[in-house]
């Protein structure tokens, strides 16, 4: 997989130079440091125009794996707040903690759940299939798919920016309102949205929608398991093709437009067709949290049958 630093070297030099201590937040801003889109997401909307925000990963790179460069760690260090997944991403962990930088680690507000890995007992090297070599550990991090979570998290937030920032702890308390208001909305279509369906199984390519799966009364069965880069097992793949096709599915679902051989191979032996189900670790350029969550629910009603 393609490793990246957390942050390129002027972003890191920028952080170094302009960040603020929480004595001087009133007058440059918060700095604060998201380690996957979604929590920067959250803390632009809490944060408004009293909080700088930095993402830990660019859009459309795969934050699983990443590697930091000196300088971003210093910068990391210097940030006046992180915000990450414990187990997620183990090189901001392990900044946060050799630097002592202030975080606010999700599974602290959320109670994340088990990961979903391989079924068979080895992948397709012979390996172990647990999800070692790969930084989700036992937790499924993806909690951002049930839109109520995200809510949490804001509130959340929301507490911790007034704790750095008190001046502006009205601001950041309406601000997380507003979030949770829409993220309410968004809940509610999606629970509408999804009420009748002719199918209620989400095949996908990576198990990552467990928390969507489980907000929403729906079934996911991944080819492969947590981790995106593991390849089935040829027993895996026979299972997954079998259980296709006594589902009556016509859809498995990508995690992007090009989608993967394994996804494309469960498709030509089944026959049905491939739609795109973003897990919204990053986004495009022009998107948000807001739109790509309505596209998946667009894509969902279409590949399940939804009235």
């Amino acid at each position: 997989m393609r490793t990246l630093p957390l942050l390129t070297l002027a972003a890191a030099a920028s952080l170094l130079a302009g960040c603020a201590s929480p004595s001087d937040a009133s007058a440059d801003g918060l700095t604060v440091v998201a380690a996957v889109y979604p929590l920067q997401f959250v803390a632009q909307a809490v944060g408004g125009e009293h909080v700088n925000v930095d993402t830990a990963v660019p859009p459309g790179v795969e934050p699983h794996e990443l590697e930091l460069s000196p300088a971003a760690v210093r910068a990391l260090g210097a940030a006046d707040l992180v915000l990450r997944i414990d187990g997620f991403q183990a090189a901001v962990d392990d900044a946060v903690a050799t630097t002592g930088a202030r975080s606010l680690d999700v599974a602290s507000v959320v109670a994340l759940h088990a990961g979903e890995h391989e079924h068979d007992d080895h992948d397709a090297h012979g390996e172990p299939a647990d999800g070692h070599g790969h930084n989700h550990g036992d937790l499924d991090p993806h909690f951002w798919l049930d839109p109520r979570l995200l809510a949490d998290f804001a509130f959340a937030l929301a507490d911790e920016l007034t704790a750095l920032d008190p001046d502006h702890a009205d601001a950041f308390a309406a601000n997380a309102q507003r979030l949770a208001s829409e993220l309410t909305a968004l809940h509610e279509s999606f629970a509408a949205g999804l009420a009748s369906c002719e199918r209620r199984q989400i095949v996908t390519g990576h198990a990552a929608l467990g928390y969507l799966a489980e907000a929403y009364d729906l079934e996911q069965l991944g080819i492969t398991g947590l981790d995106p880069e593991s390849e089935p097992s040829p027993a895996r793949m026979r299972e997954i093709v079998a259980l296709v096709e006594d589902s009556g599915a016509t859809t498995v679902f990508a995690e992007a437009a090009s989608a993967s051989s394994v996804v494309e191979a469960v498709a030509a032996d089944t026959g049905v067709a491939i739609a795109v189900l973003s897990p919204l670790e990053t986004v495009g350029d022009g998107e948000d949290y807001l739109s790509v969550m309505r596209r998946n629910l667009d894509a969902l009603r279409d590949g399940l049958g939804c009235d």
